[in-house]
């Protein structure tokens, strides 16, 4: 193994745990920005379905958070309550719903988008522009790629 990839290794498995520990989710409660609610997640989930072209059903949404139908199904309905997404009926075949964004679940999304993007500019104040761009088109390759294997 190259030291490169040990220093890949040691990396993914930092965020790993950085993730485990809801890292962000905790500077964001430090900065008065609520703690962490898996609706959020759910949202995320729904953003990314849609950009890919897919449909955001309930089994959709459960495969790609990891969590069993009801957990899904528990937390798709919290958010229609709190007005972040509706059910439309599914062009393709409408004998199921997908999820969409209301007005105020986009303002929400694009609020996390701004939070985070904060942070990780935060982090990077220091480097390079040229580090930056590079870095972002690195873990992009890296994240489609990794993708891909499973």
């Amino acid at each position: 193994m190259t030291d490169a990839v040990a220093e890949v290794e040691r990396g993914m498995i930092a965020i790993r745990r950085s993730q485990q520990r809801r890292a962000l989710s905790r500077i964001g409660k430090a900065r008065g920005r609520g703690a962490h609610d898996p609706v959020h997640e759910l949202l995320d989930v729904v953003e990314e379905l849609t950009d890919r072209g897919e449909p955001s059903t309930v089994t959709a949404l459960s495969a790609a958070m990891g969590v069993d139908q009801p957990r899904a199904s528990r937390l798709v309905a919290r958010a229609v309550e709190q007005g972040l997404l509706r059910r439309e009926a599914d062009q393709r075949d409408g004998r199921r719903a997908v999820l969409v964004p209301t007005q105020a679940g986009q303002a929400h999304l694009d609020e996390m988008h701004a939070f985070r993007r904060a942070v990780f500019a935060e982090v990077m104040a220091d480097w390079p522009d040229e580090d930056r761009a590079t870095f972002g088109r690195l873990l992009t390759a890296f994240v489609r790629g990794y993708g891909d294997l499973g």
